[in-house]
């Protein structure tokens, strides 16, 4: 299945026909640089460049579609002063912080 370029609930994306909910997330979250532009907004306002630099110096092209893609699925908004996580932003935030956590439990018992 093609890439859609705004996968969400209700239309068919990676892994469902259907568009599920958690899998339409999961095929958000699962493109390359997504939960790191999530990860790096977690302390607040960015500008673009900033976030730029905070992700590797990734693509311009790149994070714009990211962030493009964010903010019409509504986890992050613009404004003057850059890009913020919006409430919703936030509650997946902190949906993720478990998988932190049972990461960080993976890195021990793998002894790394």
């Amino acid at each position: 299945m093609p890439e859609d370029p705004h996968p969400r609930p209700g239309r068919p994306v990676r892994g469902s026909e259907t568009g599920r909910p958690l899998m339409a997330a999961l095929d958000l979250l699962g493109r390359r640089w997504t939960l790191r532009v999530i990860w790096e907004l977690r302390h607040g306002r960015v500008g673009f460049r900033e976030l730029q630099r905070r992700c590797e110096r990734m693509s311009s092209s790149v994070l714009a579609t990211r962030l493009g893609e964010l903010t019409e699925a509504l986890i992050v908004e613009t404004g003057e002063d850059g890009y913020r996580l919006t409430p919703l932003g936030e509650q997946l935030l902190d949906a993720l912080h478990p998988l932190e956590n049972w990461g960080l439990t993976w890195e021990k018992a793998l002894g790394s």
